[in-house]
């Protein structure tokens, strides 16, 4: 690389997936600081800002540490880590590493279209937010539509009828099963998940995944680095 940034890693470390397509299946995380949204159930709020709590890491950091480990998984998380600066230097680096798999979770509300040019692109975890959240209408969709590969995912995360009412809608206009994997989730402790189910049964929301946040199952919700 040409300069030397470092970028604010607000944690790394390696745990199993809890959503996606990959769920269940060893990633090394790295969270960056910073959020352009403030979602009314973020339970990351404490690596939001960009004074958060962190370790400055350049690139080469990065993926030293994340080689060490010897997981192929990589997920880019914040806070919303399109907004970093340099990121997509980073992402491009990383990707030079072809075992590497490299998964991007993203808030909804950036572009991904410059992203999407990476060679050995990585998979996007698109999350569009619903009403319950506050920040519907901050989602670029339609913008992001024809840049969305089958690989990638678009995630609907529900607290109330409300939210899965136009969770299907959007599902249903824009024919997202065709284009991607679906999945709809509960807030945790908001809604119950067996709700859902009867929603989708409804609805007969075929190709749609519910998925619970395995790591909220396995240790306590609050805990960090998990």
């Amino acid at each position: 690389m040409e300069y030397k940034y470092k970028y604010k890693v607000a944690e790394i470390f390696t745990s199993i997936n809890g959503e996606g397509f990959r769920a269940g299946e060893l990633s090394v995380f790295i969270r960056l600081c910073g959020c352009n949204l403030r979602c009314s159930y973020c339970d990351t709020m404490w690596a939001n800002s960009e004074s958060a709590p962190h370790k400055e890491m350049s690139a080469e950091e990065i993926r030293s540490a994340v080689l060490k480990t010897g997981v192929k998984n990589v997920t880019l998380t914040g806070g919303e880590p399109l907004t970093a600066p340099y990121v997509k230097e980073l992402l491009a680096y990383l990707a030079e590493e072809n075992e590497l798999r490299i998964e991007i979770e993203t808030n909804g509300s950036v572009s991904i279209e410059e992203f999407s040019a990476i060679k050995n692109r990585p998979a996007f975890t698109i999350d569009y937010k619903l009403p319950s959240s506050g920040m519907e209408d901050k989602m670029c969709l339609a913008d992001n539509l024809p840049f969305i590969e089958k690989k990638d995912c678009m995630k609907f995360v529900a607290g109330s009828e409300e939210d899965l009412v136009k969770a299907a809608e959007i599902i249903e206009k824009y024919k997202l099963t065709e284009k991607c994997h679906v999945y709809l989730s509960p807030v945790f402790g908001k809604i119950d998940p067996a709700f859902i189910v009867e929603f989708m049964k409804e609805k007969n929301l075929n190709n749609v995944r519910l998925q619970l946040q395995l790591h909220k199952f396995i240790w306590d919700p609050e805990k960090r680095g998990v």
